[in-house]
C-alpha cells in the first residue's frame, strides 16, 4: 500500500511537471496571472498651448482615436462624428466578427462615466501599455501595441488633450469577451519602464515611419490568414476584409507593385488623402481619411515616402469587381481570381481548409504563444516578424487574439475584423 502511494505520488508529481512545463511553452502564465503592468506614479502632465495643439492634431488627424472614442453616421461617405459624442465611446460591435462584445469606453473628463476620475498615468498606462485603470488587459483592438512607438512628450499631449474634451455622462457597457480569448490578451499588455524619446524624423522617410506606425495603417493593409495571424511577407498588400455598416470591403496593396499603388506620385497621395478620391473613385468611409485629410502637407509627404520604401508585392485587391476567391490570401475579395498566377509567398503556411472555421485550437494558441507583434521598429500584427518587426516576449498579437475565437469556431474568417479600425 505504502509503495502505491509513492508510485501515484510521482505519476502526480510528473503530471504536474508535464502541465507546467505545457504552460510555460504554449500559452504562458499572464492567463492565470494577469498582465503585465507596472506601479502608477503621481506624475502630471502640465497643460500648455503647445501640447494642448500636438494633442489635438494627433488624436483628431493621426492616430484616429475618435474612430472608436466616439459615435458615428457610418452609412454617410466621410462617416462625420454624431453630435455631442466626441469621446463618449461607441459600440463597436458595428463590426462582424468580435470574440464577443466590444466597446470603446468614454474617455471624456465625466467623473463618473468616463475618465474624469483616472490619473494621467492611468490614461498613459492604457495608451501605450494596455492596462486599463482597474489593472484589466485591454482588447488589443485598442491600438497600444502600435501606440508604444509613441513618445512621452506625444503621449502627454494626448493626455492634455482629452482633459480638455466636454465632459458626456455616458456610461458604456464593458467590454465581455468569450473563453479563452478574455484570458488569453493577459499576454498582451507589456510594460513601459523607459522613457520613449522623440522620434528620429531627420529624413521624410523616417518621419512617415513614425507617423504610419502610430496611425495603424499596417493593422488594415496586411492581410491574415484562418487564425488571425498576418500572413508573412505580406505587409500592406491589402486584402484585409472589413464588414459593417459601410459594406463589406477590402483594404488596398498600398505597397509600390503594379497591383498596388506604384501610379501613385506625391500629388496624388495628397489629393487622396485630403479628398477620399482616387480620380474617379471613392474611398469606401472605413478607410479613415476624413481624419488624415487634417494632417500637414509636411506629415502627409513623409508617409509618402515611407510607403514608398515598402516591397513591392503582387496581390490585386479592386473593390469595384465581384467579390472572388484569392490564391495568395486565401481569402474572397474584389478582383481575388487575378492573383492565381502570383506568386504565394505563403504557401504552405495557410491550409486549404482556411476558407472556413479552423478547429485547431491548440496550433492556434501555440501560434498566439510564439507569434506577437508589439512593438519597436516596423510594427507587426501584420507585418515582419509579424509583419513588422515589432516582437513581444510571448506575446500575443492583436490578430491572433480573434485567432483563437476563430479556432473555437466562433468567428468566419471572413467576418475578422487589425488595425485598424
Amino acid at each position: 500500500m505504502n509503495r502505491l502511494g509513492k508510485t501515484l505520488g510521482w505519476v502526480f508529481a510528473a503530471l504536474a511537471v508535464v502541465l507546467a512545463a505545457g504552460i510555460t511553452f504554449t500559452i504562458g502564465w499572464r492567463p492565470f496571472l494577469g498582465p503585465r503592468t507596472r506601479a502608477l506614479t503621481a506624475r502630471k502632465f502640465e497643460s500648455t498651448p503647445t501640447r494642448l495643439a500636438r494633442g489635438e492634431y494627433l488624436v483628431r488627424n493621426v492616430t484616429d482615436c475618435m474612430g472608436c472614442h466616439a459615435e458615428h453616421d457610418w452609412t454617410a461617405r466621410d462617416a462625420p462624428v454624431l453630435s455631442k459624442t466626441l469621446g463618449a465611446g461607441q459600440d463597436m460591435n458595428i463590426l462582424k466578427g468580435f470574440p464577443g462584445k466590444v466597446y470603446a469606453p468614454n474617455i471624456t473628463p465625466d467623473a463618473e462615466t468616463g475618465a474624469g476620475s483616472w490619473s494621467d498615468d492611468q490614461l498613459a498606462r492604457a495608451i501605450r501599455e494596455g492596462v486599463s485603470h482597474d489593472g484589466r488587459a485591454l482588447f488589443p483592438f485598442m491600438p497600444y501595441p502600435d501606440f508604444r512607438a509613441m513618445s512621452d512628450e506625444d503621449l502627454a499631449s494626448i493626455i492634455v488633450y482629452l482633459r480638455s474634451l466636454p465632459p458626456v455622462r455616458k456610461q458604456q457597457p464593458t467590454t465581455t469577451l468569450i473563453f479563452p480569448v478574455k484570458y488569453l490578451i493577459r499576454n498582451v499588455p507589456q510594460r513601459l519602464d523607459a522613457p520613449v524619446p522623440e522620434p528620429d524624423v531627420s529624413t521624410p522617410e523616417k518621419r512617415g515611419k513614425y507617423l504610419v506606425t502610430i496611425a495603424g495603417c499596417a493593422d488594415c493593409h496586411t492581410p491574415q490568414d484562418a487564425h488571425g495571424q498576418p500572413l508573412p511577407a505580406m505587409d500592406f498588400a491589402g486584402g484585409f476584409i472589413l464588414d459593417g455598416p459601410w459594406g463589406r470591403v477590402a483594404s488596398t496593396n498600398i505597397t509600390p507593385d503594379p497591383s498596388g499603388i506604384s501610379y501613385y506620385d506625391q500629388g496624388m497621395f495628397t489629393q487622396v488623402i485630403r479628398t477620399g478620391f482616387v480620380r474617379a473613385r471613392k474611398l469606401n468611409q472605413i478607410m479613415p481619411w476624413h481624419t488624415y485629410r487634417g494632417m500637414t502637407d509636411e506629415d502627409i509627404v513623409a508617409m509618402f515616402a515611407y510607403i514608398r520604401t515598402f516591397k513591392p508585392l503582387r496581390h490585386h485587391v479592386d473593390n469595384t469587381e465581384p467579390p472572388t476567391f484569392c490564391k495568395v490570401c486565401r481569402q474572397t475579395h474584389g478582383g481575388g481570381n487575378q492573383n492565381v498566377g502570383a506568386t504565394a509567398v505563403v504557401a504552405g503556411s495557410i491550409p486549404e481548409t482556411s476558407k472556413g472555421p479552423s478547429m485547431l485550437p491548440h496550433k492556434t494558441m501555440w501560434q498566439l504563444k510564439r507569434s506577437s507583434g508589439v512593438v519597436a521598429s516596423h510594427f507587426q500584427d501584420n507585418r515582419p516578424t509579424a509583419s513588422c518587426g515589432r516582437r513581444v516576449d510571448r506575446g500575443l498579437n492583436r490578430r491572433g487574439v480573434v485567432g483563437v475565437a476563430i479556432a473555437f469556431g466562433r468567428i468566419s474568417p471572413l467576418e475578422k475584423r487589425r488595425r485598424g479600425r
